[in-house]
């Protein structure tokens, strides 16, 4: 198993990853059209984050996004994990695990992230218990928001 930045050639397995992790997580569709422009947006702006993902030889089993929140109280940035996926086949397997610990590899040599946050659905009890057992913990935060011309 092997963990790398995802490049371009990517691009149509992270959409088909995104596709399904709404479909599974909020029983949403979402236009394809519009998953495969914001994905592929992120890879000619790496300045808002960048895409990890696992391989098993030359299939990519599972794929999460990191982007940046500059934080003032900690004078440095926060990266969010973001639409973390694994394939069905390849879950409770540790991959997400391997992801996790390659994000903060590179986090700790760039020396200016201060931490990692990421959202979870309530009633994703297996995902919760996963972080957890990473060592992240439930914050005293409530997530709200407005979404802007939503399709």
């Amino acid at each position: 198993m092997t963990v790398r930045r995802a490049v371009f050639n990517d691009l149509a397995t992270i959409v088909a990853f995104n596709q399904a992790m709404a479909s599974e997580t909020e029983d949403r569709m979402l236009p394809e059209e519009t998953i495969k422009a914001g994905v592929e947006g992120l890879f000619y702006s790496p300045q808002y984050g960048f895409y990890m993902v696992a391989c098993d030889q030359n299939e990519v089993v599972g794929s999460l996004l990191v982007t940046f929140e500059w934080s003032d109280w900690r004078n440095g940035i926060i990266w969010w994990i973001q639409s973390v996926y694994i394939k069905p086949q390849w879950r409770r397997r540790g991959i997400y695990r391997k992801l996790y610990k390659h994000v903060k590899t590179l986090a700790a040599a760039q020396g200016s992230v201060r931490g990692f946050r990421l959202y979870v659905e309530k009633e994703n009890h297996t995902a919760q218990h996963t972080y957890a057992s990473l060592g992240m913990q439930e914050s005293d935060y409530l997530l709200y928001e407005e979404m802007l011309n939503e399709r």
